[in-house]
This record gives structure tokens, sequence and C-alpha cells, in this order.
């Protein structure tokens, strides 16, 4: 690993970290907050963020205000990137923000020209971990979490590895891919026009499958301009309450899709990961 920046916070640090990412066929940068806990030799628990389109690893770094609370409950945020990156990697022919670079859904693409670049599933649920549980003082104790597209992420991540993480939550996630426009352009670009092989990538889908009943929670904006086009919740709560698997979704008066929402309830998420890692 190659150290990208250095910055001090709230008594501990945050880096940010490029390798070569043999999932991804390219270099790859990724930003750790190690908490003051970090230096004192002991393992402390680790909660992996996966942002939203057009996202890097620095939107949530930057504008989520997580570091000072981080610090507080001895907690090591990972945040990657949202897609691959590089000259040789393909992005959407047409530059739309919606697919290609920033836009890797969290998925393992089947279909070319994406497949040999676009396996985020692959890198953010074993290969990232590994480099970060090789190299950091983490222990065994996983949560994930995240935004929008990233928000997908962390739901089917947990839903598709029981017993890998202790705790799960998403702001705004896309939890219906499947069923609505950003998903259906990703879905068939990265795996192509069956149907029947979006439902692995899907969360409302795999809810129905779900062998461990982890507790997810889900926080909504109620003024989110993508509410009912792209999000829709109710989807999600429908599938829960039909596979009675926990779920805790908190429609939030006067919220948007922005950081300012995110940065209002991330004090709650933390303290919501804290304690199911620390059990």
């Amino acid at each position: 690993m190659e150290i990208v920046s250095s910055n001090k916070s709230f008594g501990g640090w945050h880096k940010r970290y490029k390798h070569r990412s043999t999932s991804l066929n390219c270099d790859m940068v990724f930003a750790v907050y190690l908490p003051p806990q970090a230096e004192q030799g002991e393992k402390l628990p680790v909660l992996y963020w996966l942002s939203g389109l057009t996202c890097t690893d620095e939107n949530f770094m930057q504008k989520a205000g997580a570091q000072r609370l981080a610090a507080e409950l001895g907690l090591i945020i990972v945040a990657p990137d949202t897609s691959p990156r590089g000259e040789s990697v393909p992005d959407d022919p047409a530059g739309a923000y919606d697919f290609g670079l920033g836009a890797g859904f969290y998925v393992n693409a089947t279909r070319e020209p994406w497949a040999r670049h676009y396996r985020m599933y692959d890198y953010v649920t074993q290969e990232l971990p590994a480099l970060i549980e090789s190299n950091f003082p983490v222990s065994e104790k996983r949560g994930i979490a995240g935004h929008s597209m990233g928000g997908h992420g962390a739901l089917i991540c947990a839903l598709k590895n029981p017993g890998r993480y202790r705790s799960v939550s998403a702001f705004s996630p896309i939890a219906n891919p499947m069923q609505c426009p950003w998903g259906e352009k990703a879905l068939s670009h990265y795996l192509g026009d069956d149907r029947t092989l979006w439902r692995e990538w899907d969360a409302c889908a795999l809810l129905a499958e779900a062998t461990e009943k982890l507790p997810i929670l889900v926080d909504q904006g109620d003024r989110d301009d993508f509410l009912e086009g792209q999000l829709k919740p109710q989807a999600l709560e429908a599938a829960a309450k039909a596979a009675g698997h926990p779920l805790t979704l908190r429609m939030q008066p006067g919220y948007d899709h922005s950081y300012y929402f995110i940065a209002s309830f991330i004090g709650e998420h933390l303290a919501y990961h804290a304690k199911a890692l620390n059990s």
C-alpha cells in the first residue's frame, strides 16, 4: 500500500491509501479513520461505509462528520471507492453519471467489457477486508453501512454473507434495483437481460431467502427527490414483513438525499453499530 494523505482528526488519524486491486484489475484508493484507541494496541471493531453514485472515498469522510463520534466509540471506519478507476477501465459511452465510473453498484459484472474490472462485490466483501485485517488493528467484528447505491451495497453484502457482519444500516438505499431505472440500467449492462440473474443483487429478493435475521436500520428522508422513482423503501418494508425479517425503517420529515441528511443522523447510526459490534 502507498499512503496518499494523512490528517489528524479528533485524536485519531484519517488516512488515504492506494493499492493494486486484483479483483478490479486497477489501482484503487480507500480511506480509513483510525480512532485514538488504535494506537493503544487493542484490536477494534470496523465499520465499512459504501458511498453512492458519483462518489469516491472522500465524500463520506469529508461531509458526514463521523470522526468525532467514531473516536469516542473506538470504531474504525473504512470507506472504499464506488467503482474501479483508471484509463483502462471502461465507462458509460455517453458519460452518464449513473453507470460506469463512480457507479459500480457493488455487483460482480459478468458481461464484457465490464467483467474484467467491475467486481466491486468481491472487492468490498473479500479483498479490501483482507487488506484491512492484515495491516490495521481491527478485530473480526465487522459492520457495514452505506448511502443510496451504497445503501443497496450494504444491504446485499450483509444478506449474502450470513455471519460475516454483526450490524447493517443504510441511508436512502436503492432498495429494489430490479424495479427502478438506476438498477435496471446497471444490472442489464453488468449482468445481461436475464432478470432471474438480477435477484441475487436485489435486497428485496434476498430478504425472502435470508437465513440470518440480522436487524436492519434504514433512514429515509420524505423530501428525497428519488424517493418514489428510484429508492422504493416501501418495497423493502413489505419484503421484510413477508420474510419476518427485523427492519427499522424511519421516514425522516423534511430531509432530502444529501449529506446534510446523513450528517444529521450519522451519530445514531454509529452508536447503533457500536452497540452491536461490542455486544
